[in-house]
């Protein structure tokens, strides 16, 4: 499992398209949100939150299409299916490494991109709880999604419409976690309920990616 792991990370960074396009996105849509709502301090505090959490899912979103690609191109996928390892824990080795090359990347850069949308001081740390509660879970939507569609030609963009209303739940209670804690609110329903969705996720989302899968390799 180890193996697999630090080899999927290996991908990752070499195939380009985790770590830097991630970032490089997530950049680019938190700049330029105060360029089309305005320079008005208050508005981009009361969105903030929501802003930062829509880039980060969507950063997520956006690496997804290549999670399982290379893997079927050069017959990995058939390999992992046969091995000994239950097909189960070597997909949620890859949910793994995405998130440690996309998700947790964007966890570290929130608090800073927030400066630019003027995010108020007290919501920085309820954001970085949000964002390390929630982005695991859209790593592991997300392999379900590069699961259904592996193999099809242009799947991107039907991976993208499966995919995102499976990510609602998490988007609303992470963004409202950030939300109520950047206006000192309480903020214990709505994280308990993005840490459910999240642990919900990881416990049930392997089985289902396995069996896409496993219809997909036949």
């Amino acid at each position: 499992m180890i193996a697999l792991l630090k080899r999927d990370l290996m991908l990752a960074v070499r195939a380009g398209g985790g770590f830097g396009l991630g970032l490089a996105f997530f950049l680019i849509v938190t700049v330029l949100v105060p360029f089309g709502v305005g320079p008005q301090s208050d508005l981009l505090s009361q969105i903030a939150p929501g802003i930062l959490w829509l880039g980060a899912l969507l950063a997520c979103l956006l690496s997804l299409d290549r999670l399982l690609a290379l893997d079927w191109e050069d017959g990995t996928l058939d390999l992992l299916a046969t091995a000994p390892l239950p097909l189960e824990a070597a997909l949620s080795i890859k949910s793994l490494a995405h998130w440690i090359t996309t998700g947790l990347p964007l966890v570290l850069a929130a608090p800073v991109l927030g400066v630019l949308l003027n995010l108020p001081e007290r919501g920085y740390l309820w954001l970085l709880v949000s964002l390390l509660l929630g982005t695991p879970a859209l790593s592991v939507v997300g392999t379900f999604g590069a699961a259904l569609t592996v193999g099809v030609k242009r799947g991107g963009l039907l991976m993208s419409l499966l995919v995102l209303p499976l990510y609602m739940p998490t988007l609303i209670f992470g963004a409202e976690v950030a939300r109520r804690g950047a206006a000192g609110m309480d903020t214990t329903t709505p994280a308990l309920m993005l840490a459910g969705i999240t642990a919900g996720v990881i416990a049930v989302m392997p089985f289902a990616s396995a069996a896409a899968l496993r219809v997909n390799l036949r």
